[in-house]
């Protein structure tokens, strides 16, 4: 039995219908958060949905709903250090990372853990950092088991002030990995919409709030040295071509033009770098595009709808697809039937006629017998004048 997890909801984001959160095992024996939803009737595949840094399942509970009415079949995971996922500080309102090797042997037993209850075809969902971390699990070995991938503003390039690197490369010499690299750091208890660089959207800011107010576990602070690192190597990784050659399924990056904190400058090239990749900006964006309001999402939505009816069809689809090739042969068995019945129909006459012609033609063979023996008599009176002659 899968062993169950607890979920947050509030008033404005239930916990969509058809699933749960259920505990999984990560590398190094991690516990990590995922949650499993069914749609109702028939499905279409499933989606593997990958939350961004300091975001928890229930972030996205509408979005699951908006995939489970698409007929898909849900599984959101949280990343070792978000939610209430492993963190591997003391402190969980750090923000650290520390390899993404780790993440993506976390993500290998995601998959494993969960395969026998997701349906093929399998499309892969991210943003930012999961992204980020989607597309390297694709680079990396995955893209084989999946047939398309949209990925949200994902995390390809890191907007920072010039000497980044520069004190990087120091704070971690001096063995400060786990330090914030902010001062003070940002307190996510007191949020404010004001100023936000996430969303325009005040309803899905307010309700994330609401949910950390509720569940102060779901918080997560500011960003250390050592998530940076980990970042810069991730980043790296995706910049070089040759590593994106391999991922052939399709693969669109939705990127949000007024991002203020990943590079959407990077998200060009690497669609251009993959054999079937797709860049679209979302004109007006935050870099939360699926937080965002209702006009911004849709274009996101409209990217997945569009690729989802190429990789995975709905049934209704799949069935018209079938059915003409279904109706084909009985269409050409009566043309086929009809030159037979034709050739069978004059054949049952003809056996059907004599068999009529005989049933009446004993009937009318005695008729047709006595008038000859009738006109025999005229002949034997016609005989005497051939003797007189």
């Amino acid at each position: 039995m899968p062993d169950a997890a607890p979920l947050t909801s509030i008033p404005d984001l239930p916990i969509p219908p058809g699933g749960g959160a259920e505990w999984f095992e990560g590398v190094g024996g991690a516990k990590l958060r995922a949650a499993l939803f069914t749609p109702k009737g028939a499905t279409r595949g499933s989606v593997v949905l990958s939350t961004g840094r300091t975001e928890p399942i229930e972030k996205y509970f509408e979005v699951i709903a908006e995939l489970l009415d698409r007929g898909f079949v849900v599984l959101c995971q949280e990343w070792r250090g978000q939610g209430l996922s492993h963190r591997d500080l003391p402190d969980r309102m750090k923000g650290y990372a520390k390899d993404y090797e780790t993440y993506l042997g976390d993500y290998d037993r995601l998959l494993a853990a969960f395969e026998s209850r997701l349906p093929k075809p399998w499309m892969a969902v991210g943003h930012s950092m999961g992204g980020c971390l989607t597309l390297l699990a694709l680079a990396t070995g995955q893209s084989s088991r999946f047939v398309g991938c949209v990925l949200s503003a994902p995390m390809l390039g890191v907007k920072l002030p010039p000497l980044a690197s520069l004190l990087l490369k120091v704070q971690l010499l001096l063995g400060r990995g786990s330090a914030y690299i902010a001062a003070p750091p940002a307190d996510p208890y007191h949020d404010n919409f004001e100023g936000n660089r996430l969303t325009h959207s005040e309803l899905r800011f307010a309700r994330a709030q609401v949910l950390i107010d509720k569940n102060h576990d779901l918080a997560l602070g500011g960003a250390t040295w050592g998530w940076l690192d980990f970042a810069f190597k991730a980043t790296a990784y995706l910049a070089d071509p040759a590593h994106l050659a391999d991922v052939t399924i399709p693969v669109v990056i939705c990127s949000a033009e007024q991002d203020k904190l990943v590079l959407d400058s990077a998200q060009e090239p690497a669609a251009r770098n993959l054999p079937d990749g797709k860049f679209v900006s979302v004109k007006g964006a935050e870099h939360e595009i699926l937080m965002e309001t209702d006009d911004l999402r849709a274009v996101f939505w409209t990217e997945f709808d569009a690729l989802a009816a190429r990789v995975a069809p709905k049934p209704a689809a799949k069935a018209a697809a079938v059915a003409p090739v279904a109706k084909a042969p009985p269409a050409v068995k009566p043309a086929a039937k009809a030159p037979v019945s034709a050739k069978a129909a004059p054949a049952k006459p003809v056996a059907a006629k004599p068999v009529a012609a005989k049933a009446p033609a004993k009937a009318p063979v005695k008729p047709v017998a006595k008038p000859a023996a009738a006109k025999a008599k005229p002949a034997a009176a016609k005989k005497p004048p051939a003797k007189k002659a």
